[in-house]
Formats: C-alpha cells, sequence, structure tokens
C-alpha cells in the first residue's frame, strides 16, 4: 500500500467530560477520496477542524507528507498543500467569478494585492482562473457576480478558488449541505471530476453521494474510528451496520 498523505495516530480531542476525538488514528492515500462518515455528534467536523490547523487536539499527531504538522498554524498547512474547501475562501459578492478566482490564484502566487487594478486584466491570474472555471463548469458564468450565482454555483466557484491554491488534499465538509436532487448530483460529479487531480477527505451526510464517491470510508462512532475499508466491506460490516448504516446499507 502507498505511504499515507495524511496520517493521525492517537488523535484526542476533550471538551470537559466529552472526548470529541478518541485516539483517532486514520489514513488517507494519495489520489483518493476519503469518506469519513458517522452519526451527529461522533466528532467529524472536530476531526476536520484539527485536520485544518483551526483547533489543536489535546495529545496524538497528524503528520502530512510525512511531516509533523500537528503545532502549524492553518496558514502554514494551506502553504503545504492542504486546504480546506468552504472555509479557507471568502466570496467577493460583487465581483465576477472569474474576479474571485483570478484573486485566489493571485495570492497563491504572492503577488502583490492591487485593488486599483482588476487581477483578471493580468493574463498571468486570468488564464489560470479561466482554465479552472472552465474545468468545473462554471466557464459560461465567469462574468456573473458571485452574489448572483445559485447555491450550488457558489460552492463550485469555491471549490475553483481552493484548486487556485494547488492543494495537494483538499477537506471537504459537506459540500452538498443544501443542495436539491438535481444540484447534489451535479456536485458528484463535479467532485468525482477531481480525481486523480488531488487528494480529498470528504465530510457528507448524503450516503447515496458517498458511496458514489468514495475509494474508502472511515466510521467515526462517539468520538472512535470503528472501522476502515471501502465502501463493500463496510456495507457488510455488522458492527458499522448496526452503529451507522442501518437500512442505508441494504
Amino acid at each position: 500500500m502507498a505511504d499515507a498523505l495524511l496520517e493521525t495516530r492517537q488523535l484526542r480531542k476533550r471538551f470537559g467530560g466529552l472526548i470529541a476525538t478518541d485516539d483517532v488514528t486514520v489514513e488517507i492515500l494519495p489520489g483518493e477520496i476519503h469518506a469519513v462518515i458517522g452519526p451527529n455528534g461522533a466528532g467529524k467536523t472536530t476531526l476536520v477542524a484539527q485536520l485544518a490547523g483551526e483547533m489543536r487536539p489535546d495529545s496524538g499527531e497528524i503528520l502530512f507528507g510525512g511531516e509533523d504538522i500537528t503545532r502549524l498554524s492553518a496558514a502554514d498547512r494551506v502553504s503545504r498543500g492542504l486546504a480546506r474547501s468552504f472555509q479557507i475562501t471568502t466570496l467577493f459578492a460583487e465581483f465576477s467569478a472569474l474576479d474571485n478566482v483570478a484573486l485566489a490564484v493571485q495570492r497563491a502566487a504572492g503577488h502583490s494585492f492591487r485593488f486599483w487594478r482588476a487581477a483578471r486584466r493580468e493574463a498571468v491570474l486570468r488564464e489560470p482562473a479561466e482554465a479552472l472555471l472552465a474545468g468545473l463548469g462554471l466557464a459560461e458564468r465567469r462574468h456573473v457576480a458571485a452574489g448572483n450565482l445559485s447555491h450550488s454555483e457558489k460552492r463550485t466557484l469555491e471549490i475553483a478558488m481552493v484548486l487556485a491554491t494547488k492543494p495537494r488534499l483538499v477537506l471537504f465538509d459537506e459540500p452538498l449541505a443544501g443542495m436539491g436532487p438535481d444540484d447534489s448530483k451535479r456536485m458528484v460529479q463535479t467532485l468525482l471530476g477531481l480525481k486523480g487531480q488531488v487528494t480529498i477527505l470528504l465530510i457528507e451526510h448524503d450516503m447515496d453521494a458517498v458511496f458514489a464517491l468514495a475509494d474508502r470510508l472511515t466510521v467515526l462512532v462517539y468520538g472512535r474510528a470503528i472501522a476502515t475499508g471501502t465502501p463493500q466491506a463496510l456495507r457488510a460490516n455488522e458492527a458499522v451496520r448496526r452503529a451507522y448504516l442501518g437500512d442505508e446499507a441494504e
């Protein structure tokens, strides 16, 4: 098996008497879509916050690309290629989709932030921004103000902005939240299209989407990882069925 790109070792986080992550050890392999699932209160959000650098664990380690990043800030993790979608990006509602992505390209490249000159006017920023939007199906919407995009289009725009940082791994925290069936299907296809481009850790409640997307899954229950494996293996795992999947495993 390939060396893990992201690895946690006995990650523990306590809030008073509540253990949110209980010695969680998990490996995310290069190029895979790895889903973390579990009932409400299982510790998924706390786990992602620790991986992103927004919350420091009480004990345990986080390794990224073989480097111990447990005590690094969120910004330092982004600079190493670990990004969190829908958290690290902010849309400028009055700017076009193209302007938003061009600014993300500008920030990632370390160019000066010149408010008086639109980033999209510079080819070195505009061209990669247009390529990202085209790859995600937003080419025809590139000149629309971000505030006028639909909910699913805003989510897709945020993905483009995250990809502008050239991440090695993206943490997606419930990317289908608030979407109807049609938009959910489009987002699943968008995420499938990222396979081979970036490694993904996915938190998602929509189990149809999880089983369509994930190469492997980890199941959290009361803060503890009770199983990791392929979707097929976990569907057949009796402990997982009792703890979480239930009828959804049928």
